[in-house]
């Protein structure tokens, strides 16, 4: 009999996830507030749930790609959240971006109902997401991140077992700051070059076989097209990589280690983000 996986939050890369969670044969069911979202999925073959706790009642691993720290918080321990359906042996995998004590505050409270919890962050995007070819960085005890792994080959290629719970959040936020320091340098670059009038493609092709060379930098026109546009679809990958900075900040503060490069981005977002052409 298949495995029942849960999966809760159908976004760019929740999506993409349940999608190649039902290929793989898995039994799916997902729950999202958009509908058309659902009937996307439930065309491809997965159940559709009316709410976070059915999903909670059908899962034996259950998948979470919500947007922050409360997000995560209110579709798990919420009123009619995932957990109060949860049955003992059910396994939560958190794939958000999100804080350490979050991760741990969900795990106590999931331990109470013989839950396990294991924080499996992802880098790789939603293009990773859709080739599956992403990389899981995982937190959490080795038995409830066995009972995630096959779900989570699904979509990865790379899944590394980091440690103990909350080292897969602490692993993710770690590298989302030298992603982001990349982003901006590229940035700064492709601005610079532009202006001087150099050829965009020519110019990156240079930089892949130089010093400057970076994954970023490679899927720069791809991801973003121009340096310097602003479209509806950047506009919101901007409001995520934003979003995504605050547990960052806040761990890099908590640890006492400068972050300025990290800072500095978070700001630039904030004031693309603020632009009204």
């Amino acid at each position: 009999m298949a495995t029942k996986v849960g999966f809760v939050g159908l976004g760019n890369m929740g999506k993409p996830l349940a999608a190649n969670a039902v290929q793989a044969g898995f039994d799916v069911m997902v729950y999202d507030l958009r509908e058309t979202r659902v009937k996307e999925l439930t065309q491809a073959g997965a159940k559709a749930a009316r709410s976070a706790q059915e999903i909670g009642g059908h899962g034996e691993v259950i998948e979470i790609a919500v947007v922050d720290d409360g997000q995560v918080e209110a579709v798990i321990l919420g009123q009619g959240g995932v957990l109060s359906g949860a049955k003992p042996g059910t396994a939560i995998a958190i794939h958000s971006t999100i804080h350490p004590k979050t991760v741990r505050k969900i795990a106590e409270a999931a331990r109470a109902k013989g839950v396990g919890v294991v924080d499996a962050q992802m880098s790789g995007g939603e293009k990773g997401a859709k080739a599956r070819t992403l990389c899981f960085m995982v937190g959490g005890d080795n038995h409830w991140f066995e009972k995630c792994r096959p779900v989570l080959e699904a979509s990865g290629k790379n899944v590394f077992h980091m440690g103990p719970l909350g080292t897969g959040a602490m692993t993710k936020l770690a590298q989302q700051s030298i992603v982001v320091v990349n982003m901006l340098a590229a940035y700064e670059g492709m601005q610079l070059a532009e202006k001087a009038g150099i050829d965009p493609k020519t110019f990156l092709e240079l930089v892949h076989v130089s010093a400057g060379q970076s994954q970023v930098a490679d899927n720069w026109l791809d991801q973003f097209n121009s340096a310097m546009a602003i479209s509806g679809r950047l506009r919101g990958r901007a409001a995520l990589f934003y979003q995504g900075l605050c547990p960052v900040l806040e761990f890099a503060h908590e640890q006492g280690v400068p972050v300025p490069g990290v800072a500095l981005t978070q700001q630039l977002l904030f004031e693309m983000l603020e632009r009204k052409e």
